[in-house]
């Protein structure tokens, strides 16, 4: 029986249980305490499903006309309540003294305004659905995620594993954009279609750091989480330029060569990661000026099945850059070069 996640996390299970064998004494305390507390979400998660149906809770939106994003940041106060807490900052208020809540308020408006100004998409749900951040989640919690009701959880970090999760604006357009796949192809997540997931959400969230920066393709490192990885982990938690490399923990292969059956979808998501790379570094410019459209057609594509195998997707990908620029384009030949490099068949 297929499924969804109900949940996705930065830092996934694998990762972590990794931390816990073989970290410092330090790192080996955060990743199981951080294990524990994912289980019980987890649960709680499925006891709620199971009271609904199954059925998330969708958020009520009304009509209009976009632009703007409606951002509420809650402050936890170190609990572990997964309902929102204390409001600290709503939209349109100017900065308060807690840097966590300016960074998820300053995070969530970049996701936002990527989103409106590339694609007109107003908010997650393309219906303008509220951003709704929870910060200060748990004690020097090592994790930070997107939960699919439309929450996302920043914790602190332990300082060795994470530091503050806020920090990494990559990482907030990432969850989100796990809220974007869930709206238009609802990919299982499992097997190759939870590797395109978890892809799809580097590939847009690398796309709203460099966006905010103004980063080229050629300017961008391409790592993901730098900006929230401790000692741990430096310099990344993933580099989509050289997948396996990001961290001594990183086991991402590069291509399918590599590619491992029944692996996590988290370590499998390097091959599609470096495809896009490939092909946005070789049309050059900003990566969303052509390879960031064509993913996102591809993935609003409504043949695309929930349970899409890499070469579905790449397929996709092809047909999107050749009706927007020619079968013979730079655009198309640079599609076929990124999945040629990472041996996915067109």
């Amino acid at each position: 029986m297929t499924h969804r996640c109900s949940r996705h996390c930065i830092l996934p299970p694998g990762l972590l249980h990794k931390l816990a064998e073989n970290g410092s004494e330090e790192a080996r305390k955060t990743a199981l305490e951080t294990l524990t507390l994912d289980h019980r979400f987890r649960l709680a998660r499925a006891e709620a499903a199971a009271r609904t149906g199954g059925r998330p809770m969708q958020p009520v939106t009304f009509a209009r006309e976009g632009g703007r994003a409606q951002r509420t940041i809650y402050d936890q106060h170190n609990e572990k309540a997964q309902a929102p807490g204390t409001v600290a900052r709503s939209e349109g208020q100017g900065p308060v003294e807690d840097a966590a809540v300016n960074q998820a308020y300053d995070g969530l408006g970049a996701t936002y305004d990527f989103y409106w100004s590339r694609f007109q998409r107003d908010s997650i749900d393309g219906q303008g659905l509220p951003l709704l951040g929870l910060v200060h989640f748990g004690r020097n919690y090592g994790n930070a995620f997107w939960d699919n009701a439309g929450h996302m959880f920043f914790g602190d970090g332990d300082g060795r594993v994470l530091t503050q999760t806020t920090a990494g604006t990559d990482v907030i357009g990432h969850e989100l954009t796990h809220g974007v796949t869930q709206h238009e192809a609802n990919l299982v997540y499992s097997g190759q279609s939870g590797a395109l997931n978890e892809s799809i959400s580097d590939v847009f969230g690398i796309q709203v750091k460099q966006y905010l920066k103004g980063e080229s393709v050629q300017d961008s490192n391409w790592l993901i989480g730098e900006d929230i990885v401790g000692p741990e982990l430096s310099p990344a938690l993933r580099s989509m330029v050289e997948p396996g490399k990001a961290n001594k923990y990183d086991d991402q292969p590069a291509s399918m060569d590599g590619y491992v059956g029944g692996g996590d979808v988290h370590t499998n998501s390097g091959i599609p990661n470096r495809a896009f790379y490939v092909v946005a570094s070789t049309l050059g410019g900003n990566s969303w000026d052509a390879a960031g459209p064509i993913w996102y057609a591809a993935l609003c594509d409504p043949s695309l099945p929930a349970t899409a195998t890499f070469s579905d997707f790449a397929k996709r990908t092809l047909i999107q850059a050749e009706r927007a620029y020619g079968a013979q384009s730079s655009e198309a030949s640079a599609v076929r070069k990124g999945w040629d490099d990472v041996k996915v068949p067109l």
